[in-house]
């Protein structure tokens, strides 16, 4: 077997993603391929399925689907330069991550918040953060009430309750 890619012959497909540098094992390829997240030419795929130059292979990964076109046959894994030449990449772009401003986060120096500046905090994270004296079980903040009092331990054997 050489490492050299060839435009001719086939090899087994979850060998080919991993050559590739799809997945970062041969193993994780080949789980894909069984999990069914391996498709070639709209067909889901084995682990042993054979791939050879021109087949369309979809692989979704990490909640993306990529689109690639088989150029060249490789059978061990190579450096990611000489990897890239072995595929056409057809896979639409990533979606745009979303700017989300982060809840808490204060300029250095600053000092402790105020009461203000703490409210303020509370509110950019919603209602999903629990309340610091609803955590310690003082006040429930949905109905402001008071939760009702555990009962008291009956004291053990030859122990005093206290007083």
């Amino acid at each position: 077997m050489t490492s050299e890619p060839s435009e001719s012959g086939t090899v087994r497909v979850d060998a080919w993603i991993w050559s590739v540098r799809l997945l970062k094992t041969r193993s994780a390829a080949g789980a894909a391929c069984r999990a069914g997240h391996v498709r070639v030419n709209g067909e889901r795929a084995k682990p042993a399925q054979l791939v050879k130059a021109g087949d369309e292979v979809r692989v979704r990964i990490e909640h993306r689907e990529r689109i690639l076109v088989v150029k060249k046959i490789i059978r061990k894994r190579v450096g990611a330069p000489v990897a890239v030449e072995c595929y056409q990449d057809n896979s639409p772009p990533p979606p745009p991550r979303e700017a989300v401003a982060p809840a808490g986060v204060r300029d250095r120096g600053t000092g402790r918040p105020t009461k203000r500046d703490r409210r303020d905090m509370e509110r950019l994270r919603g209602p999903s953060a629990p309340d610091l004296a609803a955590a310690l079980g003082a006040f429930d903040p949905r109905t402001g009430e008071t939760p009702p009092a555990k009962p008291a331990k009956p004291a053990r054997r030859g122990e005093r309750r206290a007083r």
